[in-house]
């Protein structure tokens, strides 16, 4: 990531084949590295800029020279004048969330003058009014007529009143002409009295409030009395465009002014260009908090909320950070004018110290900013190139400004404006202030606002590096890797596929198709050389090639070496590919470095004949686990507890898997030998890494739940962990050195191990990404693509990962197989009722086999599909996806989901 303090070190040159865009090269820069180091570089030749976020300003000076950099760039950019000048008109943001988002907007009228087509038509929506007009003189009457109808409306009264008395006559208010104080009288019945002074019926307090203002103001009762409310019976009268932002003085007036306001609004209207409004809104009260103790000292206290919300994976919104501001309630609050604070310690200084109680409103917040930043996506998404400021322009973050507010009983936040950069300046100025390394509670506070987008960022950026790249895959797998090509297309891929069906479903989406035979792998070095031969002959420009088949790992090595393309050696993916040999390596390698590979290693034995199965029971301990050498799927895995059941298991796998006919996808084209491993106790995980040049990039660790012994088909799963950090650090670390230790130096690797008393233990290594639902999930909880990033280590591309990835939410899972569930997949749990309720996002449902291909002998069946509930934590997931499973038929007396969901208790 590079710094360019001055227009002047960027230059935008015309790019190839797309006329009416630039490339952005950089040609001085700041470069940061780890330790806190910067350097300012000079690049020559210049680089090509891959992602573009500029500061923008809308007037003179750099601030529009960077509006036209990044005007119409090949590369993705995370803002542009265009769409800030959108964001900064106020009347069209408010408009766009009231109608879009359902946030609380102030009440709002606005008188336009010759409205922007985005502000024409459309539905009216509550508590907002536009005024179309086609002059800005003689329009006294209009202007007369609207504001007093607006200020003597329902929608401002409803807002900016509180009314009510106490039937009983519990409540007593003592007043001394300057202030007025609330208290509440023994045995008090909140029930009674008006609750729109409290936040949510949760609260209970001892002592209502006590609030300063003066008599001057209108009241509302309580009590039968008159109290007076300072505030609430105020507008703010200002102009909105984006040319009169930070350029204006807000102004104040009491709402019994009619003619005041009216008259300050026709002044306004003679500076108004086309497109441009003047408003007049209702001022949001402070929420009046009840204090504990005893009444607070001093001013009443208001609170200003500004909230970083950034556009992730899937152009999904997801809240960054909460800054506030505490000032003065009978006075406008800027973040510029208040040192930030947590959300926490601004409602405890107005009173609200209950944690439940501050959860409740941090969720109301979060709720209101991602719904706004989706209301601001959708829009963006109707917009043409041109009106978005480029091809690649979109929205990356947003600043949403709150006042809370009390409305309807309920504590809310009223989203005020949007804004590009003040609120994640204010989010750097208070993490300034927690600057040095802390722990505990606290270090979720220190947590970087921006680090979100710099995800989104680095993600875009690296789809720009991809985009037209040209790979080789070799084999086109099975009906669980649809995803690959609708991936592809999505990221601007050119595939091309070498396959041995000449039918298979994927030859017609690809940019070239060579109709290979793949399957004999005692051949596989002769085979490399032709492939690459034919890729030759083809003049096919390759930068990668990769393969996501077990049964083409080896042989894509091969053709990597031939074509000086790069990839892990051939002799490593042999020694990943056969379990026997990955077991045996790694208890010789005995170090150094320390912790060695030998200690997660497990003891086993080959076989090939009846012979090595007698020999096998008096090497490794019993009970054991038999296993074919270069299997998948858990397909024949077994359970044996003595020699018989070892020589009855190895007989059936010898009759019944003898060729990749017999079970296709499952390895049986490298053979059917076999081999008994001793039985490892403890939690079955799997760890799926990212590495580039031996270098750990990223690991992302799922649990799994008890197998139906005596087999292993997997059951259910659990993402992310439920481990102890320390815990899952030893398996991350376990799975890292298996895979340095055999060689494995640049890949998406999937490793599978035992937690055990001792430490981590081996089950195998998957030399390639992980299968079934994994690169969904991890897309989902981490927005990271273990398909892209093998794609970009096949083109000698670092991928740009977290390493210390942050999953936002949990994912709980269950596996259906058709010999328990037929007759529900048939019914109430069929593809099309799963699909749907993954459409509405009640479940996320992966399908791995057509129905005909899952009807197999239950022994050597593999999961059907996987169907899965999120939650904000393991035991919420968990519960939705029992009741999901009950519901649906899938848990049964045969197949007991809550058995297999009790790990993730």
């Amino acid at each position: 990531m590079l710094l360019c303090l001055s227009p002047a070190w960027l230059t935008k040159v015309p790019a190839l084949g797309q006329p009416s865009e630039a490339a952005l090269l950089i040609s001085k820069a700041v470069s940061f590295h780890p330790g806190g180091l910067t350097f300012l570089d000079d690049f020559v030749p210049p680089r090509r800029a891959t992602y573009f976020l500029a500061g923008l300003g809308l007037g003179p000076g750099r601030g529009r020279e960077a509006a036209e950099l990044a005007r119409d760039l090949t590369c993705p950019t995370g803002a542009s004048a265009e769409l800030a000048r959108l964001l900064e008109d106020r009347l069209l943001t408010r408009r766009l969330l009231a109608q879009q988002s359902g946030v609380a907007v102030p009440a709002t009228l606005a008188f336009i003058y010759k409205p922007p087509a985005l502000l024409r038509g459309g539905d009216g929506c509550p508590g907002l009014r536009l005024v179309e007009l086609s002059g800005k003189e003689g329009q006294e009457t209009l202007v007369k007529e609207e504001v007093g109808a607006f200020l003597h409306s329902e929608a401002l009264g409803d807002a900016l009143q509180v009314t009510g008395s106490c039937p009983q006559g519990l409540c007593r208010c003592q007043q001394d002409g300057t202030k007025s104080c609330w208290e509440v009288v023994p045995n008090f019945e909140p029930c009674c009295c008006p609750v729109s002074l409290w936040p949510s019926p949760a609260f209970l307090p001892q002592y209502i409030h006590r609030s300063y203002g003066t008599t001057a103001h209108p009241a509302g009762t309580w009590g039968g009395e008159e109290v007076s409310f300072p505030f609430l019976l105020q507008v703010a009268i200002k102009l909105s465009s984006w040319r009169w932002r930070g350029q204006q003085a807000l102004r104040l007036h009491p709402r019994a002014e009619v003619d005041t306001v009216a008259d300050t609004v026709l002044a306004l209207l003679e500076k108004l260009e086309e497109e441009e409004s003047v408003l007049v809104e209702a001022v949001c009260p402070p929420a009046r908090l009840p204090f504990p103790g005893s009444p607070q000292p001093g001013p009443e206290l208001a609170v200003r909320v500004c909230a970083v919300v950034c556009r992730t994976q899937g152009d999904r919104p997801l809240l960054s950070k909460v800054v506030c501001a505490v000032g003065r309630g009978d006075r406008p609050l800027r973040h510029q004018s208040s040192l930030p604070r947590t959300l926490e310690v601004a409602l405890a200084q107005c009173g609200l110290g209950e944690a439940a109680q501050v959860a409740v409103v941090r969720q109301s917040v979060k709720a209101a900013a991602e719904a706004a930043l989706a209301a601001v996506l959708a829009l963006e998404a109707g917009l043409s190139a041109e009106q978005r400021g480029g091809r690649q322009a979109c929205t990356d973050f947003l600043g949403v400004d709150f006042a809370l507010t009390v409305a309807g009983g309920v504590l809310i936040p009223v989203a005020l404006e949007l804004n590009g950069g003040l609120c994640l300046e204010a989010c750097g100025a208070l993490e300034g202030l927690w600057a040095a390394p802390r722990s505990g509670p606290v270090a979720e506070e220190a947590a970087a606002a921006a680090a979100p987008l710099v995800e989104t960022m680095l993600r875009r950026s690296a789809r720009c590096l991809m985009e037209g790249k040209q790979l080789l895959v070799v084999g086109g797998g099975g009906f669980s890797k649809k995803f690959v090509w609708e991936a592809a297309r999505d990221y601007g891929l050119k595939l091309h596929l070498v396959e041995s069906d000449p039918n298979h479903f994927a030859s017609q989406l690809v940019q070239t198709f060579i109709h290979f035979d793949v399957t004999e792998h005692r051949r596989d070095e002769e085979n490399a050389k032709l492939l690459a031969e034919l890729v030759r002959a083809r003049g096919l420009q390759l930068d990668g090639c990769f393969s996501y088949w077990d049964d083409c790992l080896v042989l894509t090595a091969l053709l990597c070496q031939e074509l000086g393309l790069p990839c892990s050696p051939p002799a490593a993916m042999r020694l990943a590919k056969q379990k026997s040999r990955t077991q045996l390596h790694l208890l010789c390698r005995q170090g150094p470095p320390w912790p060695s590979p030998s200690l997660h290693a497990v003891p086993c034995c080959p076989l090939e004949s009846e012979a090595d199965v007698e020999r096998a029971v008096c090497q490794v301990p019993l009970p054991g686990v038999m296993k074919l050498e270069f299997g998948a799927g858990a397909v024949g895995v077994r359970l044996v507890e003595d020699a018989p059941q070892c020589l009855e298991h190895f007989s059936r796998i010898a009759r019944d898997l003898q060729g990749e006919a017999d079970h296709p996808g499952i390895g049986l084209g490298w053979g059917n030998a076999m081999l008994l491993m001793e039985f490892i106790e403890g939690t079955e995980h799997d760890v799926d890494l990212v590495l580039f040049g031996g270098r750990l990039l990223a690991a992302f660790v799922s649990d799994n739940g008890p197998t139906r012994l005596p087999g292993f088909t997997e059951t259910a799963a659990c993402m992310p962990t439920g481990l102890a950090p320390e815990q899952e650090a030893q398996l991350v670390q376990a799975a890292f050195r298996c895979c340095l230790g055999c060689g494995l130096l640049d890949g998406v690797f999937n490793v599978e191990l035992k937690l055990t008393g001792a430490g981590p233990r081996l089950i195998e290594i998957n030399p390639r990404m992980g299968g079934f639902y994994l690169r969904d999930w991890i897309l989902e909880l981490y927005g990271v693509d273990l398909l892209l990033a093998a794609a970009m280590v096949a083109c000698g591309l670092r991928p740009a990962l977290p390493a210390h990835p942050r999953a936002r939410g949990h994912l709980v899972g269950v596996m259906c197989l058709v010999s328990q569930h037929l007759q529900v997949l048939s019914s109430t749990a069929s593809q099309e009722a799963l699909q749907a309720l993954h459409d509405r996002g009640l479940l996320r449902f992966n399908l791995f086999l057509s129905l005909e291909e899952a009807l197999v002998p239950g022994e050597y069946e593999e999961p059907y599909c996987s169907v899965a509930c999120a939650g904000p934590s393991p035991a919420e997931a968990r519960l939705r996806l029992l009741g999901l499973c009950q519901g649906l038929g899938i848990d049964g007396p045969h197949y007991p989901v809550a058995h297999f969901l009790s790990h993730f208790k």
